[in-house]
């Protein structure tokens, strides 16, 4: 079976079709995940900004970190599942965007970015709290994170605009 097949059975599956003909399911799911998207992208712009040495440099990192990456971690959740009953509601539409397919792409990026960050560089946040600067690759893993974000931003509102 080919990922485009799959993707017309998808569709054709009562839960698709339920939230693709309501009048109300797709709306509510898109202003969630629009409103999840905000929460997300606002925390991870501000926990950016700081590892960038930008903003809220009298704030210790370790702190901040403590206060703003667990409702990252929750609007990625909620965000992450809202999107996947928009992709759920019409895939062959989304399996047809070339943009779908690059946001997917920079969503993968932005994960990896993130996850060589924790487990390289950031498990000594603590360290970096008396340090007059941010280490060099904490900069450069918040400038990626919010160049990625701001790239995924752009092509998932430019998907509604195309095909």
């Amino acid at each position: 079976m080919s990922l485009l097949s799959f993707c017309e059975w998808l569709g054709k599956t009562s839960g698709s079709t339920a939230i693709h003909e309501s009048l109300l399911m797709y709306p509510l799911i898109e202003s969630v995940h629009v409103l999840t998207l905000c929460l997300f992208v606002g925390v991870i712009m501000m926990w950016d900004l700081r590892l960038m040495g930008v903003t809220l440099r009298s704030v210790p990192v370790s702190e901040m970190s403590a206060r703003v990456l667990p409702w990252a971690v929750a609007g990625f959740i909620i965000m992450t599942i809202s999107g996947g009953l928009l992709v759920y509601q019409d895939p062959v539409r989304a399996y047809k965007s070339v943009l779908f397919r690059a946001k997917l792409a920079m969503l993968i990026l932005a994960g990896l970015n993130a996850l060589i960050f924790h487990v390289t560089i950031g498990r000594g946040l603590a360290s970096w709290d008396a340090a007059p600067v941010v280490p060099t690759r904490a900069k450069i893993a918040g400038g990626v994170s919010l160049t990625l974000w701001t790239c995924i931003i752009v092509a998932g509102r430019l998907i509604a605009y195309t095909i």
